[in-house]
């Protein structure tokens, strides 16, 4: 946890920082709530409990239930039957919480694409944040907003997926899409109904030359 939150330090406030962080996310377990006191990962930690004051999530009521429970408050700490199934409650809190996050992460992704249908045809900043066989993902530097660029409407040429560089290149042009890439892309189509955006890039020649060159330095 320490040597990621160096590497963290040494990217802030470089162009690279939001893909350094996202990274490093996505390689990540996903946390979930257990009765098993096994420490806090990203803050170092021999021993965590998680909760909040006033109470947010069921399973910080579950934590103030145990604190009253084994102080000498008024009787209404954690029932029972509750302590003996606390591994039981720590999956279904987790479940439920992963629910919650993937239903506002669609949320935002639909209205961002509302808003986005009225500009289709502008041009935005943004980054390479994906790659895979069938094209690139693009997240926008203003709104957040992540898209595809369909490898169709790439130049035409033979395009191949390398998933250990995570690059996407042109055999015979040798144009390259890689992770943390600047491009600039036009908006194709904005669907909110599933929050999806096409993109396509703009001049992709030129941002095939940066490439070129940053990895000859």
């Amino acid at each position: 946890a320490r040597d990621l939150g160096r590497v963290l330090a040494q990217a802030a406030g470089g162009d690279s920082a939001t893909l350094v962080s996202e990274t490093i996310l996505r390689a990540q377990s996903q946390a979930e709530y257990s009765p098993d006191n096994i420490g806090h990962f990203g803050l170092a930690l021999p021993a965590y409990a998680h909760f909040t004051s006033p109470i947010r999530r069921y399973a910080d009521l579950m934590v103030h239930r145990t604190l009253i429970g084994l102080g000498t408050l008024p009787p209404d700490g954690m029932p029972a039957g509750d302590a003996a199934r606390l591994a039981e409650i720590g999956e279904q809190v987790s479940a439920t919480e992963r629910r919650a996050v993937l239903a506002e992460r669609e949320t935002t992704e639909r209205y961002v694409a509302l808003w986005l249908a009225e500009r289709i045809g502008m041009e935005f900043y943004g980054h390479v944040t994906g790659v895979a066989r069938f094209g690139a993902f693009v997240t926008l530097t203003r709104t957040g907003a992540t898209g595809l660029v369909p490898v169709s409407t790439l130049p035409d040429d033979v395009w191949t997926h390398d998933d250990t560089t995570q690059t996407l290149r042109g055999r015979h042009g040798g144009m390259r899409l890689s992770l943390g890439q600047p491009v600039t892309i036009r908006l194709v189509e904005a669907t909110p109904v599933t929050g999806g955006l096409l993109f396509a890039l703009v001049d992709p020649d030129v941002g095939a030359d940066r490439v070129a060159d940053r990895a000859h330095r």
